[in-house]
């Protein structure tokens, strides 16, 4: 070969390797979705679904999942967004805390015709959905159906001789609740988050669709008269921390069997009660939640509720969009991603077409062999729709943080707790106004 030949192949060479020099390097160098979560457990979960999807949709496919704590998460994202440094592609959050962007421009992107495209306004539970919806526009994806059950210690029902059939309206449990705390047993373990959870089993609200806080204040003040009955006649017990979402719960209250029952969503029972009680495999059951009975005894409630659950949202600055898109729709439909959602202890999927894989209905060894999957299946249709309100994290976090819990302790009433309660969110949070 002369050299003019040598040197006309070597511009050949190089015109074509120019011409796909963009994807070249595109490909070589793209850089990773980042995926920030909210729990190790979490993490885990991630961590597989990112091999799932290179192994069966894009084996180039490179993602980083990184853990915070979950009441560490909005921190991290408010200083990311206001640095505009070290910011997330897929964040995975909480429906309260996604809240928290729902005054002004969002900084999340609007996923509206995406999930249109691809049925998934179909196929996920409305109730849940709507939770990720601003405005008609949907800016994230549910993760959990959320739906609440009663979680009952079957070696206890044993030794008091309980049966759950026994336990269909909450006059049936306080009336039972009774005669345990006669013989020195709480039956009920309290946190001041139920009260939310009763309103909404009841078809009450914190907000309405229009922004006005409690709107059915009247059931409220009931709501919270009997969750105050239910500790002053010892029928519930309050943790020594206030609160069932404490580890050391399960170390004292729950292991010294203080307590009979514990209310709780999907993921409370798949994550927090096997990971922080495992030596009681097998000695939990679960059912339905107690109804609650009009003037004439008869049942006017649904027989479950709705407390918190997480979502994946989309950061507007992001510049991998789309694959962030394809890895979230991918988890959200996959067959074996929904059922390993639930199996490896994270949730209930929200993804109806999941409610007929036969591995998400199996009977659960660590519940004493009840279906948990198929009771969530039967009361799904029941969870209460819940309207997001800029001010519900505020609502939320003032109820966590004790302020009707002095109601519970018999140190105050409820119409007074509630009427402070409600001054304070329509003032901002800030201290009631001057009588």
């Amino acid at each position: 070969m002369t050299a003019r030949n040598y040197l006309n192949s070597m511009k050949r060479i190089a015109s074509v390797l120019f011409a796909f020099a963009p994807f070249a390097t595109a490909h070589l160098f793209a850089e990773p979705v980042t995926i920030w979560i909210s729990s190790q457990q979490d993490k885990i979960y991630y961590d597989n679904m990112v091999r799932l999807y290179q192994q069966e949709v894009d084996a180039d496919f490179e993602a980083d999942v990184q853990a915070f704590g979950f009441r560490e998460m909005p921190d991290k994202l408010a200083i990311a967004f206001k640095t505009q440094t070290n910011t997330p592609d897929i964040v995975q959050l909480d429906e309260v805390f996604f809240g928290m962007y729902l005054s002004g421009e969002s900084p999340f992107v609007d996923l509206t015709d995406r999930v249109k495209a691809a049925g998934l306004d179909q196929s996920l539970m409305p109730q849940r959905l709507e939770l990720f919806t601003q405005n008609g526009r949907v800016l994230g994806l549910p993760q959990s159906l959320s739906a609440v059950v009663l979680y009952y210690r079957r070696d206890l029902f044993e030794q008091y001789r309980l049966s759950p059939s026994e336990f269909k309206t909450w006059d049936d449990l306080m009336e039972i609740g009774e005669e345990l705390a006669a013989q020195n047993q709480p039956f009920l373990a309290m946190d001041p988050t139920y009260f939310g959870i009763l309103l909404r089993q009841r078809g009450g609200r914190l907000f309405s669709e229009t922004g006005e806080v409690l709107p059915d204040f009247e059931l409220a003040v009931d709501t919270l008269e009997f969750m105050g009955e239910l500790a002053q006649k010892r029928v519930g017990l309050m943790p020594d921390r206030a609160s069932i979402f404490d580890p050391v719960f399960f170390g004292g209250d729950v292991a010294n069997n203080e307590i009979v029952a514990i209310m709780g969503a999907d993921w409370y029972g798949l994550d927090m009660i096997q990971q922080f009680s495992s030596e009681l495999e097998g000695e939990w059951g679960i059912m339905p939640l107690p109804v609650w009975t009009d003037d004439e005894g008869n049942p006017n409630s649904a027989r479950t509720s709705t407390f918190a659950g997480q979502g994946l949202v989309i950061y507007k600055g992001s510049e991998v969009i789309d694959e962030s898109w394809e890895f979230m729709k991918f988890v959200m439909t996959n067959k074996e991603a929904n059922a390993q959602r639930f199996l490896q202890g994270n949730s209930f999927p929200a993804y109806k077409p999941a409610f007929e894989d036969i591995r998400l209905l199996q009977p659960s060894p660590f519940f004493g062999y009840d279906a948990m999957g198929q009771i969530l299946v039967d009361l799904a249709p029941e969870v209460p729709r819940v309207a997001m309100d800029p001010r519900r994290p505020m609502a939320v976090f003032m109820i966590r943080e004790g302020l009707l819990s002095s109601v519970l302790y018999g140190e105050g009433d409820a119409r007074s707790a509630l009427e402070r309660f409600k001054a304070q969110i329509e003032g901002g949070g800030g201290p009631p106004p001057e009588n």
